[in-house]
């Protein structure tokens, strides 16, 4: 049986974290990436239970007061939650869970679960982060401007993430979110787990 991890991400909105996860997961069984619950409505482009589960306000009130949240915040006006009960299905089935969530959930996550892995992503730079955030033509430029300001606040909150990945070149980014994987279920706590046959057969040797 093999010890599965929780793995926080977390990003300024513009900072290209949905697409690296999506290339992180892609085509591997033992990894996957929380559906949260949100009461934003959808963008161009996404669907209902793929992105996000999309539901009203009093819906996720409701699911708030039935704790039926791993985390929740509030972001940009809206409303964002993780499943308790997916998340936990998922460990069950030997996946590795990441959860793409703002600095608000990830402490909610940390305080539960200190032995979370925890993924920082950060834009090269401001200027690079707000023309993203023009390219991609989603929002005008006074919620560009709030989205700015929003960044600078989050980024605020680096330091209690475990790993830092600078955004720059997409590939590089990437293999840099494979690494951190690989080398923390390398972590002694993980070891301790998925090696304790070996651990003890050595420490009675």
């Amino acid at each position: 049986m093999t010890k599965r991890n929780l793995i926080i991400v977390t990003a300024p909105s513009g900072a290209g974290k949905t697409s690296l996860v999506k290339s992180l997961v892609e085509g591997r069984a033992d990894l996957c990436v929380s559906v949260s619950h949100t009461t934003r409505p959808p963008r161009l482009g996404e669907s209902d239970g793929v992105n996000y589960h999309f539901v009203s306000k009093d819906h996720f009130i409701d699911m708030l007061g039935q704790e039926a949240f791993f985390e929740s915040a509030e972001v940009y006006g809206s409303y964002y939650g993780t499943s308790k009960f997916w998340v936990k299905e998922q460990l069950e089935a030997g996946k590795d869970v990441i959860l793409e969530i703002d600095w608000q959930g990830a402490q909610q996550i940390r305080k539960l679960n200190p032995d979370a892995c925890s993924i920082f992503i950060l834009p090269p730079s401001l200027e690079t982060l707000r023309q993203r955030l023009e390219n991609r033509g989603q929002d005008d430029s006074d919620t560009i401007d709030r989205r700015m300001k929003q960044a600078v606040s989050d980024i605020n909150h680096v330091a209690e993430a475990n790993y830092i990945v600078v955004n720059d070149d997409f590939d590089t980014a990437l293999n840099d979110m494979r690494a951190i994987v690989r080398s923390w279920r390398l972590t002694v706590i993980s070891q301790q787990f998925n090696s304790a046959k070996l651990l003890t057969s050595l420490g009675d040797a």
